[in-house]
């Protein structure tokens, strides 16, 4: 997030100075790392969390599927930007095309699957989406899910449009531009400590983490886009729209599987259904990957109790110690309210690997032991806020919180994260740098749609410029599967 929101202020306003501080060794290293993160270039395709309503006859309710959809698109245009400006050299290394699935069994998620694709293959979005209650056409498209599979009702909907994102490599790509371009500079291992308002200026209180140096820096604008970490330094920056905000972190793990003899089977990232009690970080899926180079299948993500809010320095002490007056109650109420979830998680992290074997063994039958081991995920903290006088843990979407003037922004939250982090971005800027909206630099660069309008949902065609998109970033949607698996491979 930080990654993108600099590169977008440094190209709508070349004159502003930039300085990033990275408390890790090197940058994209926490949430972004591919082990930390699903991957899934979340366009709302295959995300069955996404789709979880119902319209007034009963029919599954689409329209935030196709809203994230849009958004996912202006992260693709801005990064298409970024590869004709020379930003990014090679797409290749932190994109690639992947068919998205969503595969459930039994009656009731089978007809729950047939409802919602019946409501999104009318939108242009998802037109060349595929439905199926054949076996055997399941089978041809990811033959891990159907083998020693009983006679019992499945269905899978597919389109072969996909992503898989490496979002811990494009922030190195961002970042390491940024860094190289007048009056900016990306600095690791510096710990911000504090910060707090100096007239119209932020003093902020850094640390370099090598040396022990302590020193202050003055910005007019700071944004925490800090994971974890940003709950604590909105805190210390005391301004009254981060009062009552509290925070939930989750922790997680991969099931991981890097044997050629299943790999080579297994072509796809398929989402399932989650269990009721678990945060929309822990829908199950079973992704091909490839990362560092390597071809590898992950499946989960197991949730799990935790008290850190960062996977990388975190302490144990993190939750506690983010605990204000201001917050305590929603606090309180999410943990009364919430108690099923919080068994959820406890009864998860619990798990051995043979119990999350029998969970693997749901999607893909013939699984065996011997072939998986255990991966550490990475940890999300959901935000937690007051809102119509009542407290919840925010599973969807992201929080930008900004102060009065527009000096500070943050983010909170999680799920779908990275993938929108172009509209989540320009947020800020809109809030903070609201004379950029629009400007001709603006325009050049993600064109005059907003693809947040509800006017998306009775779009009847794509805009033009979305097939250049893909093509500058190498992306062809039209592609056969057997194509995009040689293109993978060749990789």
């Amino acid at each position: 997030m930080s990654a993108t929101l600099g590169v977008l202020l440094k190209e709508l306003d070349p004159s502003l100075k930039i300085h990033l501080y990275e408390c890790g060794q090197e940058v994209g290293a926490e949430s972004s790392n591919a082990w930390n993160n699903a991957g899934t270039g979340h366009a709302g395709i295959c995300e069955l969390s996404y789709t979880t309503g119902r319209g007034a006859d009963g029919s599954v309710d689409v329209r935030k599927a196709i809203a994230i959809y849009a958004e996912f698109e202006r992260s693709k245009q801005f990064w298409a930007h970024a590869v004709r400006r020379g930003i990014i050299a090679d797409p290749d290394q932190f994109v690639r095309q992947v068919p998205h699935m969503s595969f459930v069994w039994g009656r009731e998620q089978v007809a729950f699957l047939k409802s919602r694709y019946d409501g999104m293959v009318k939108h242009p979005f998802f037109e060349s989406m595929v439905y199926t209650e054949d076996p055997a056409t399941i089978q041809g498209w990811a033959p891990l899910l159907m083998e020693g599979r009983g006679d019992e009702p499945v269905a899978a909907t597919k389109m072969d449009g996909g992503t898989d994102v490496n979002f811990g490599r494009l922030a190195e790509e961002l970042i390491a531009w940024l860094d190289g371009q007048a009056d900016c500079r990306a600095s690791v291992a510096h710990r911000v400590m504090d910060l707090e308002q100096d007239g119209d200026q932020w003093r902020v209180r850094v640390c370099n983490l090598q040396t022990g140096e302590r020193f202050d820096h003055e910005a007019k604008f700071v944004f925490l886009g800090a994971g974890g970490g940003t709950l604590p330094l909105l805190q210390k920056a005391g301004i009254p729209q981060g009062r009552g905000f509290g925070g939930f972190p989750v922790g997680g793990q991969w099931l991981v599987c890097d044997r050629p003899g299943v790999t080579e089977k297994h072509f796809a990232k398929v989402y399932g259904q989650a269990c009721d009690s678990a945060p929309t970080m822990a829908v199950p899926h079973l992704d091909a990957r490839i990362i560092d180079g390597k071809r590898a299948l992950l499946f989960g993500p197991f949730a799990s109790w935790t008290s850190k809010f960062l996977a990388r320095g975190g302490k144990f002490t993190d939750l506690p110690a983010s605990i204000r007056p201001s917050n305590l109650a929603s606090l309180i109420k999410v943990g009364l309210k919430n108690l099923d979830l919080i068994r959820y998680l406890v009864k998860e992290g619990l798990q051995t690997k043979r119990s999350r074997m029998r969970q693997l063994r749901q999607f893909y039958p013939m699984a065996e032991d011997r072939d998986w081991r255990i991966v550490d995920a990475g940890i999300r903290v959901q935000a937690i806020k007051k809102e119509d006088g009542a407290a919840g843990i925010v599973h969807y979407g992201t929080e930008i919180v900004t102060d009065e003037r527009g000096t500070l922004g943050a983010l909170l939250g999680a799920s779908p994260g990275a993938s929108v982090s172009v509209s989540v971005m320009l947020q800020v800027v809109a809030r903070c740098f609201p004379h950029l909206i629009g400007s001709p630099r603006y325009l050049e660069m993600l064109g005059d749609l907003d693809h947040r309008d509800e006017s998306v949902l009775q779009w009847e065609s794509l805009p033009a410029d979305w097939a250049a998109n893909d093509e500058a970033l190498g992306l062809s949607p039209g592609a056969s599967e057997p194509l995009l698996e040689e293109g993978l491979v060749e990789r």
